[in-house]
């Protein structure tokens, strides 16, 4: 299979980042007076945006789960990107497909002017033809809209996007993308559970396994 561009999800693809979103989440629910989950438990909320882990998790109305999402980018904000490092997993892959001339971006439900901050702190932003994430107030964060706003701006910039893929780590990442039509490679370094692969095109678990179904080896 010859992909003409490919999408990558940022946390838990490409960054490793659950320390700084957990200790947020954690903070979060100590500040709102809920129950803080053990460390394993809040690794599986990364991922979706943290206004639906609060409606899911905890069944809050759309208001309450915007007031938990303030308090969550408060707590964010203060304890910042510094300690977030790429998994060495996703570098190969990235440097491949950029010597194969195959144009990349980013979809992520992170806030996208945040997103980019980590990328280029990261070193990382140079691979990216676009970087396309939540909106400031995270009013826009669904998967499905995110994808689709990236597969515009790279079809709008020249790029064939006749044919793209989508590489993840949750199942989210799988149905929001699988709204556009495009398949997912999932991720096994990153915070999804077995039972979300199901459903994924293939789940690799290594920078050669990535890479080889990438380049179509």
């Amino acid at each position: 299979m010859t992909w003409t561009c490919v999408l990558f999800d940022l946390d838990g693809t490409i960054a490793n980042s659950a320390k700084n979103i957990t200790e947020s989440f954690a903070a979060t629910l100590n500040e709102l007076g809920l129950p803080v989950p053990p460390p394993d438990e809040l690794r599986t909320w990364v991922g979706p945006p943290p206004a639906e882990s609060f409606r899911v998790r905890f069944g809050f109305d759309d208001a309450t789960a915007e007031h938990a999402r303030q308090v969550y980018r408060k707590h964010y904000q203060r304890i910042g990107n510094a300690d977030i490092r790429p998994f060495g997993e996703i570098l190969p892959a990235l440097e491949a497909l950029a010597q194969q001339s195959i144009p990349m971006a980013v979809a992520t439900s992170k806030p996208e002017h945040t997103a980019i901050e980590v990328l280029e702190r990261l070193g990382l932003a140079r691979y990216f033809v676009t970087v396309s994430g939540a909106s400031r107030d995270e009013a826009i964060s669904d998967k499905a809209s995110i994808v689709g706003e990236a597969l515009r701006r790279l079809s709008a910039d020249g790029v064939d996007t006749s044919n793209p893929v989508m590489v993840g780590d949750r199942l989210h990442d799988v149905i929001g993308a699988a709204e556009h039509g495009v398949p997912t490679i999932l991720v096994d370094w990153g915070y999804g559970e077995p039972v979300e692969h199901a459903r994924a095109l293939v789940t690799v678990g290594s920078a050669d396994a990535l890479t080889d179904t990438l380049l179509g080896r």
